[in-house]
């Protein structure tokens, strides 16, 4: 695989890895610390379906949402005539569409130190959830809603895929709320996937597990893919807070490249082309 040409205004991390055998196969800066936006959501995403799994929650709990903790923008919840949902929903439209009022219910619910806690328990050193979401990121308040680096973040989703985070049953929860995300707007618009139904294996045979994140700087997308000739797990990430020019058009650009390559190598197009 090859790297796009990638704007240098951007801070980037980028790393992809052959799922099955771990073989590096594209990186770049995969060490810097990137604001990771919503992809800090999937270890929340961990943190429940542990507790799903050993009883401390039980799927038909009912969501309690704090007044401080009341968000709006990414999802669907604070939209909603009835909020009182289940656990189980509100992981569901986490890994759908990164609800953020959810993902504020839930981490409440966990506790912000054990949320924080998951990547720590992973082995990760540079990456994990770190605060909650809010509509406006105050003095004094945590630097981030989530940070991480491109190594850390394509191990997660190869081991996730591995069924290696917590019980195998663990891994698959998160696993089935992840296949539900819609937004294929990054690196995954290369796969040519229905946005709102790839559950399942789809066009060219290619599954995919995914998690993205946004703000008004950063662009992120963290997956793993597999398609009928091998797998990989990815993380790229882009940041351009320190930008006079918003780079959203650049940076896309970039990961849909990315996205290609990925494509062709997992289908086996990049040997046919041979």
């Amino acid at each position: 695989m090859r790297l796009p040409e990638l704007d240098p205004r951007a801070k980037w991390s980028i790393r992809v890895v052959d799922a099955d055998s771990g073989q590096e196969l594209l990186a770049h800066e995969p060490d810097v610390v990137c604001e990771t936006a919503s992809i800090g959501k999937v270890f929340l995403l961990l943190e429940v379906a542990q507790r799903l799994e050993d009883g401390r929650f039980s799927p038909d709990d009912r969501i309690r949402i704090e007044d401080e903790h009341r968000v709006e923008d990414s999802g669907l919840l604070y939209r909603m005539r009835d909020q009182r949902i289940t656990v189980e929903d509100a992981a569901l439209l986490v890994g759908a569409v990164s609800d953020n009022l959810a993902t504020n219910a839930l981490i409440g619910m966990c506790g912000l130190d054990d949320v924080r806690a998951v990547a720590k328990r992973l082995g990760l050193e540079r990456t994990e959830l770190h605060d909650y979401i809010r509509d406006a990121r105050l003095p004094g308040m945590p630097w981030t809603p989530s940070f991480g680096t491109a190594r850390e973040l394509a191990d997660v989703m190869r081991r996730l895929a591995r069924r290696e985070l917590g019980t195998t049953a663990v891994s698959e929860r998160v696993l089935g709320w992840l296949a539900a995300d819609t937004d294929t707007s990054m690196l995954a618009d290369a796969f040519l996937l229905d946005p709102l139904a790839h559950a399942e294996p789809e066009y060219q045979g290619i599954e995919l597990h995914h998690k993205t994140g946004s703000t008004s700087f950063a662009r992120i997308d963290i997956g793993h893919a597999r398609g009928p000739s091998g797998a990989v797990a990815y993380a790229v990430a882009a940041n351009w807070r320190d930008s006079d020019v918003d780079l959203r058009a650049p940076v896309i650009d970039a990961m849909r490249e990315i996205g290609e390559s990925i494509r062709r190598r997992i289908t086996g197009l990049e040997r046919s082309a041979q």
